[in-house]
C-alpha cells in the first residue's frame, strides 16, 4: 500500500510489535521491543522509542494511555496483512498448511454429499479451528438444475412433489390435479423425470416435455400427457432463490474479552442473517481468487470494531458459488487462518467432484439425460 511506505527499520519494529500484541493482547512497551532486538545492532532503546513515535504519527500505532505501551491500529493491521499477502498467501491454494493440518481438515468433510452440507460443515470447521465465528454463504444459483424429484399421493386430487436441485436445496410443492393418480403412476412419472432430465435446467424441461410429447405421441402420449399435468400444476417450479448463510461459533465470542455492549451488538448482527449476507457480499466477490482480509469491520457494521473478516470464494458446482469466512478478533493468527480459509475454499471442488464421480460410478456412468 503506497500510503504506508515506511523505512526498513520502521517496518521491522512495526512487525515485531504486531506479533507481540497478537500473542499477548497487551500494549507493547519500547522496553519489550528493545529486549526483542537486544542482539541487533542499530536498535537501541532510544532508537526504538523514536521509531515507535514515528509509527504513531503515521497512524499505525496508538497509545491508549500516556504511561502505557503501544497497540496496533486498524491501519497497522492492514499493513501487517499486506506484508503477509506479499508472500505465498495471495491465492486460495492453502498456502503452507502442513500435511497433518490438511489431513485433519479433509477428515472433517467425511460424509458430505451436497453443496449445502459442505457449507454447513465449513462454518463448524472454521469456528473450531479459529476459536472464533465461522460463516459460510451460498449464493443462489441463477438457473437451478434438477437433481431428483419424488411424487406422493396425499388424497383425492392432491399430490406432494418433493424437488431437489443440484445445489442441494429441497422444496415441497402441493399439487392439485384434475385426475386421480395411483402410487405406481406417480413413481413412473418421477422415474421418467429423474432418468431423462437429471442435470437439466428446470426452465428447459417443460420445452423438452412438449417436444417429446409431439414426437412420441403414439407410444407415450398417455404417460407424457399425465406428466405434463403435474408440470403445469407447478411440480418443477421453484421459489425465487435467496442466499443461504450458516453461522457457527457465536459462543466463542463470550470468551473474547469484548465489553458487554459490543458483544450485544455483535450477537444481534450475527443473528440477523441478512446483515451477515450483506457483509460477505460486500467484501468477498465470486470472481476473485484471493483470500480477502478486511480489518476494521465497524465501518460496515456497527459493533465490529477490533474485528477482522478473512474470507474467500468457493465453487459449489458448475454454476453455483459461495463464500467461506472467519470473523474474529484482530488478534487472530493471520497466517494460519489465511492458509486455512484458502485451503477450504479450494477443497470444495475436490469434495463435490468426488461426490459426482461416486454417483456416476454407482449409476454405471453419466446420466443419459444430463444436459450438456
Amino acid at each position: 500500500m503506497q500510503e504506508y511506505r515506511i523505512s526498513p527499520r520502521e517496518r521491522l519494529v512495526l512487525m515485531a510489535i504486531l506479533e507481540m500484541y497478537i500473542a499477548t493482547g497487551e500494549p507493547v512497551s519500547s522496553q519489550s521491543v528493545a529486549r526483542h532486538f537486544e542482539h541487533r545492532e542499530g536498535l537501541s532503546s532510544a532508537t526504538i522509542r523514536n521509531v515507535m513515535a514515528a509509527l504513531g504519527d503515521a497512524g499505525l500505532l496508538d497509545q491508549p494511555h500516556t504511561s502505557a505501551g503501544r497497540i496496533p491500529t486498524a491501519r497497522g493491521f492492514r499493513y501487517y496483512v499486506e506484508q503477509l499477502q506479499g508472500g505465498a498467501l495471495a491465492t486460495t491454494d492453502g498456502g503452507l498448511l502442513d500435511e497433518q493440518q490438511r489431513g485433519r481438515i479433509q477428515e472433517s468433510y467425511s460424509g458430505v454429499s451436497s453443496p449445502m452440507q459442505f457449507l454447513e460443515r465449513t462454518s463448524q470447521v472454521l469456528a473450531q479451528v479459529s476459536n472464533s465465528v465461522g460463516v459460510a454463504l451460498a449464493r443462489p444459483e441463477a438457473e437451478p438444475m434438477l437433481e431428483h424429484i419424488h411424487f406422493s399421493r396425499l388424497s383425492t386430487g392432491r399430490v406432494l412433489a418433493v424437488l431437489v436441485t443440484r445445489d442441494g436445496a429441497v422444496q415441497d410443492r402441493l399439487l392439485r390435479t384434475q385426475r386421480e393418480w395411483s402410487a405406481g403412476e406417480l413413481d413412473t412419472a418421477g422415474q421418467y423425470l429423474n432418468e431423462n432430465f437429471r442435470g437439466w435446467h428446470l426452465n428447459r424441461i417443460r420445452d423438452e416435455l412438449d417436444r417429446r410429447l409431439e414426437l412420441e405421441r403414439r407410444e407415450y402420449s398417455r404417460g407424457l400427457a399425465a406428466l405434463n399435468e403435474l408440470y403445469a400444476q407447478g411440480a418443477l417450479r421453484v421459489e425465487p432463490s435467496h442466499s443461504t448463510v450458516y453461522v457457527d461459533g457465536m459462543a466463542n465470542l463470550l470468551a473474547g474479552g469484548m465489553d458487554r455492549e459490543q458483544l450485544r451488538q455483535m450477537l444481534v448482527t450475527l443473528e440477523t442473517r441478512q446483515r451477515v449476507i450483506e457483509l460477505l457480499q460486500a467484501f468477498v466477490h465470486a470472481q476473485q481468487r484471493e483470500v480477502r482480509v478486511i480489518v476494521g469491520l465497524d465501518d460496515a457494521v456497527p459493533g465490529m470494531q477490533d474485528m477482522v473478516l478473512i474470507g474467500a470464494p468457493v465453487s459449489l458446482g458448475s454454476r453455483a458459488s459461495g463464500t467461506v469466512a472467519v470473523i474474529a478478533s484482530t488478534r487472530i493468527q493471520y497466517e494460519e487462518m489465511m492458509r486455512t480459509v484458502g485451503f477450504i475454499a479450494q477443497l470444495s471442488e475436490r469434495v463435490l467432484t468426488e461426490r459426482v464421480l461416486t454417483e456416476r460410478g454407482a449409476d454405471g456412468g453419466a446420466q443419459p439425460g444430463t444436459e450438456r
